[in-house]
């Protein structure tokens, strides 16, 4: 890629956040019109959850891929063809008919969206090359997902209570083809020096394994655990079957090798937990406004704003804390706020109090502002940058898989508990486990931030960089041997 000015740089920062922004919005918006589709499409808890876990599935199963591809074929190529299906998948979830229908097409926009974050993150890891700059840049970044946060389910609410709930996917429409028109015209076009071959099998694996997981836990509450027994095993099959198939490729789907990193291993953990207590949070408390409390979406989006301003002022400040002092401080800052928003939320009553609530939300802001930054930039650093996209696919996928888990765990305890009862009479006592786990997911986040950022990770993340760099040098001489 070639060296682009200060103001260019911007720009396609710019229009890279464009891409996170409407795949955001999407998110938060639809947690508000949950209720309102639940009425409309007739769908059970389990219908729900699957509106929700059939795109991030999907995205978290195509997110590897989409980066490898990347960088084969080109940044720009993969990211407009990404706008185009996403934009085009939004329009079709507007005219869903059916549960049924607006679940597949929901898969169609999360092919397109597995094009466009990772690229994103990859296309900003090449632009901003000087760590603090680039840290900096991943803080905006961040901010954008509280930009969503605040504006998703506001706006959500709004066409709800006034338009139906199909008009939350016109957001997309305006945003996807602006990114689209400024990208053909204001990002330069970048790729890596070696090209990596596809892996088909390891694509299979992972999406046998996120895809089994996900059926079993969904559906374990309705079919039982002896239906859903052969699921789980066929997700144990695939994972061992990745830890066996992948280190024997040469250029493996995923590279187990950065896992040897101690920092690029605890901030893949730290991202599962950290967006397994996001997709837990949004759906338990969207469900317990709207239908235990009986508020509007438009007075539910409201109830959000707590949560999303923090996100959106903490963010930039993680990167740069990032930037000058390393990840530790914005990982411990992140672990205690959302163990204490999630501890406060367990001990919830049917009518507990305004100030309890605002302040679970402003804690829970905070925790997700701070966490953003340090799993995406130690991701990257210290990685080659002809990986770039390979490596940011792998933070970016276990984000998506966070919060497929999260969905698919916490929702599944909630069906158990509410059985035939009523949410409004069963929904406390039903909910308060799923709380506790999310108590677990923020400690992960405390414990694991403290683990992989001090010396001993730091030298495992230097070897690990050393390695893959003269694996690669390596590899690339005999490639030239060879020809």
């Amino acid at each position: 890629m070639p060296e682009l000015s200060p103001r260019r740089r911007l720009l396609v920062l710019a229009i890279c956040c464009m891409s996170l922004l409407i795949v955001s919005l999407d998110v938060t918006a639809l947690n508000v019109a949950l209720p309102a589709m639940q009425r409309d499409l007739h769908a059970s808890t389990s219908g729900l959850q699957w509106t929700i876990d059939a795109y991030t599935l999907v995205l978290a199963s195509l997110l590897m891929l989409a980066g490898s591809t990347a960088d084969r074929v080109g940044r720009k190529r993969v990211f407009m063809a990404g706008l185009v299906v996403f934009t085009a998948g939004s329009a079709l979830c507007s005219l869903a008919p059916s549960l049924d229908a607006l679940v597949a097409f929901r898969m169609i926009q999360a092919v397109g969206g597995s094009m466009l974050n990772p690229v994103a993150m990859s296309i900003i890891t090449n632009t901003f090359t000087d760590p603090r700059e680039r840290a900096r840049a991943i803080g905006v970044w961040g901010a954008v997902v509280g930009i969503s946060m605040a504006a998703g389910p506001m706006v959500a609410g709004v066409l709800v209570e006034t338009v139906g709930w199909r008009s939350i996917f016109w957001l997309n429409l305006p945003v996807g083809l602006a990114a689209l028109l400024l990208t053909l015209r204001c990002v330069p076009e970048s790729r890596a020096p070696k090209a990596r071959r596809p892996d088909p099998v390891g694509q299979l694996l992972v999406i046998a394994l996120f895809g089994a997981l996900t059926y079993a836990i969904i559906e374990a509450p309705a079919a039982g655990l002896a239906s859903v027994l052969p699921f789980a095993a066929v997700a144990l099959a695939a994972l061992l079957g990745l830890l066996w198939y992948e280190p024997r490729r040469d250029e493996p789907l995923i590279d187990l090798r950065f896992f040897h990193s101690a920092p690029f291993s605890g901030a893949t953990v730290i991202a599962i937990s950290a967006f397994a207590a996001l997709g837990g949070f949004l759906f338990l408390s969207t469900l317990y406004l709207q239908n235990v409390r009986g508020l509007s979406a438009l007075h539910a989006g409201l109830w959000m704003l707590p949560m999303a301003v923090p996100t959106f002022l903490c963010a930039p400040l993680s990167g740069r804390l990032v930037g000058s002092r390393g990840p530790r401080l914005p990982l411990l800052i992140a672990g205690v706020a959302m163990t204490a928003s999630a501890v406060l939320f367990a001990g919830f009553e049917a009518e507990t109090s305004d100030v309890t609530l605002f302040l679970g939300y402003v804690l829970f802001g905070i925790g997700f502002g701070f966490v953003n930054a340090p799993i995406t930039n130690t991701a990257v650093s210290g990685m080659p940058r002809a990986q770039a996209g390979v490596a940011a696919a792998v933070a970016s996928t276990s984000r998506q898989l966070g919060q497929t888990l999260g969905v698919a765990v916490v929702g599944a305890v909630l069906a158990s508990g509410v059985g035939a009862s009523s949410y409004r009479e069963a929904f406390v006592s039903a909910a308060n486990p799923g709380w506790w786990i999310l108590v677990g997911c923020g400690l992960a986040v405390l414990v694991l931030g403290v683990l992989s950022s001090g010396r001993w990770a730091r030298e495992t993340a230097s070897r690990t960089a050393e390695r893959l760099q003269s694996d690669e040098v390596r590899q690339v001489a005999g490639a030239s041997e060879r020809a």
